[in-house]
C-alpha cells in the first residue's frame, strides 16, 4: 500500500544536500510528486511530496531521510497527505494564475501584511513569494533604495475592481506601488516598449522649458498642466501653446536640449531592453528635436513626435501636420506591432499624461509613469515611487538577472 507524504528540511545551507536526500529517495523507489526550495539568508527550506511505494524498500524510506538529515544537522518534519487532498491539490492546478508586484524603496512587514490580506480577503491563495530586487546595504539612502517583492497567486479575485481599488489605496498610504497582472505566457514574451517622452523619459515638458525661454513659462505651463491631467483637449492646447512660442530663437533650443536630464533608471531600463532583444520607441506630443537626442543616447529604435517648424532662425509657432495626439500614439503603436510581427500583447507602453491612456489601454502591459492622477487610476499599472527601470520588474526580471 503506497502512502504519500510532505517532507519538510530546514537547516544550515550546504553543497550536497539535495543530491544526498534525493539519493535516499530514489533508493527507496519513491516518486516525486512536487518539489520546493528556497534559501534566504543562508538558511534552507526544503519539501518534497513524495509517494512511497507499499514495498520492502520503500518501508524504510522515512527512517533513512531522518537519519540523513540528522547527519547533515538540517531539522525534518513529515505529513501524511491523504489521496483525497492530494486529488484536490491536483485539480487545483488549472486555476487561473496572477502575479502581484510590490515596488517601494524599502520593504516592510506593514507593506506585506496589507497586501497579503487584499489577496487573501478576495479569494486569492498566495503560492510563492520572492524577491526580485537585490540585496541592499543597511546604510542605503532613504530615496535610492530598490525593493521588490513579487507574489505569484492562484485563483480569479471576487471583485477586481475593488481589490484594483484597495491596492490603489494602500499604495497611496504606504508610498509604495502595487501592481497585478495575468501569469500569462506573454509577460515573459514582450519585445517592444513605447514611451511618452516628456516627463517620462525626462524630467521636463519641454514646451514649458521653450516658454520659460520666451517669457511667457506659468500661462503655457498652467495649460499644460490641465491638458495632461485630461481637462484640456490635447490638440486644441497644443496648438495653442505652440502659437505662443512664434518668434522664439532656435538658438534656445540647444540650450534646452543640453539642459534635460533624464528619468531615474532610463539608461538602466533601455540597456536591459537592448540586450533582451526589444525594439524600442517614443511616440511624444513633444519635439522631434530633442526626441532624436534621445534616440542616439539610449540606442532607441523608432522617434515620432511633433515636428517644429524654423524659418530664418525663429520658431513659427504653426503646428505641423500630423499631430501626435492620443489617438495617433495608439495608432502609431498598432504600426510598430504590425511592422515588428508582434501581437499587441507583446507590447509595453509607458506614459504619464492623459494623452497617454489610449496606447497604455491597448498594450499588453500599459504603465502610467509617475502620472497624474486620472491616468493612474485608469491605467493597467502605475509606477510612482522607483525609477524608470522599475518596469522591468512587472517583466519578472531580477536585479541579478542585469549585466551588473
Amino acid at each position: 500500500m503506497h502512502e504519500i507524504v510532505l517532507i519538510n528540511i530546514t537547516g544550515e545551507d550546504r553543497p550536497g544536500l539535495t543530491a544526498a536526500i534525493t539519493g535516499v529517495l530514489a533508493q527507496g523507489g519513491v516518486n516525486i510528486l512536487d518539489i520546493g526550495q528556497a534559501v534566504i539568508h543562508d538558511t534552507l527550506s526544503f519539501g518534497i511530496l513524495v509517494e512511497i511505494p507499499g514495498t520492502e524498500q520503500g518501508s524504510s524510506v522515512l527512517k533513512d531521510i531522518l537519519f540523513t538529515a540528522y547527519k547533515l544537522d538540517q531539522q525534518v518534519r513529515f505529513t501524511p497527505v491523504s489521496e483525497q487532498d492530494y486529488q484536490q491539490w491536483v485539480e487545483g492546478q488549472g486555476k487561473a494564475r496572477h502575479i502581484v508586484t510590490l515596488l517601494t524603496r524599502k520593504v516592510t512587514a506593514e507593506q506585506l501584511q496589507r497586501v497579503s490580506s487584499i489577496t487573501a480577503k478576495y479569494g486569492l491563495n498566495i503560492d510563492q513569494i520572492d524577491r526580485l530586487s537585490g540585496r541592499m546595504p543597511l546604510d542605503t539612502p532613504a530615496d535610492k533604495g530598490k525593493g521588490c517583492i513579487e507574489f505569484s497567486v492562484r485563483g480569479e479575485p471576487a471583485d477586481p475592481k475593488a481589490m484594483q481599488a484597495e491596492f490603489l489605496s494602500v499604495a497611496q498610504e504606504l508610498n509604495v506601488d502595487i501592481a497585478f497582472q495575468q501569469d500569462s505566457l506573454f509577460r515573459r514574451n514582450r519585445r517592444l516598449a513605447v514611451f511618452d517622452m516628456d516627463s517620462t523619459l525626462i524630467e521636463a515638458e519641454v514646451i514649458d522649458e521653450l516658454a520659460k525661454a520666451a517669457g511667457i513659462g506659468e500661462l503655457v505651463s498652467e495649460i499644460t498642466e490641465r491638458a495632461m491631467r485630461g481637462e484640456l483637449d490635447f490638440r486644441a492646447s497644443f496648438k495653442e501653446r505652440l502659437a505662443l512660442l512664434k518668434g522664439l530663437d532656435v538658438s534656445v533650443l540647444d540650450e534646452i536640449g543640453a539642459s534635460l536630464r533624464l528619468t531615474e533608471g532610463a539608461e538602466t531600463l533601455f540597456a536591459e531592453l537592448k540586450r533582451l532583444g526589444y525594439k524600442t520607441a517614443i511616440l511624444s506630443g513633444g519635439f522631434t528635436y530633442f526626441a532624436k537626442q534621445l534616440q542616439a543616447r539610449l540606442g532607441i529604435d523608432y522617434v515620432f513626435a511633433n515636428e517644429l517648424e524654423v524659418v530664418d532662425g525663429k520658431v513659427t509657432g504653426v503646428a505641423i501636420e500630423p499631430i501626435v495626439d492620443a489617438q495617433r500614439k495608439a495608432d502609431l503603436l498598432r504600426e510598430l506591432a504590425h511592422k515588428e510581427g508582434l501581437s499587441l500583447e507583446q507590447t509595453i507602453a509607458v506614459g504619464d499624461g492623459a494623452n497617454d491612456l489610449p496606447m497604455l489601454a491597448i498594450a499588453g502591459l500599459g504603465v502610467a509613469f509617475r502620472a497624474k492622477p486620472l491616468v493612474k487610476q485608469s491605467a493597467k499599472q502605475a509606477i510612482s515611487t522607483l525609477g524608470l527601470d522599475g518596469i522591468l520588474y512587472l517583466l519578472g526580471f531580477r536585479d541579478r538577472d542585469g549585466r551588473s
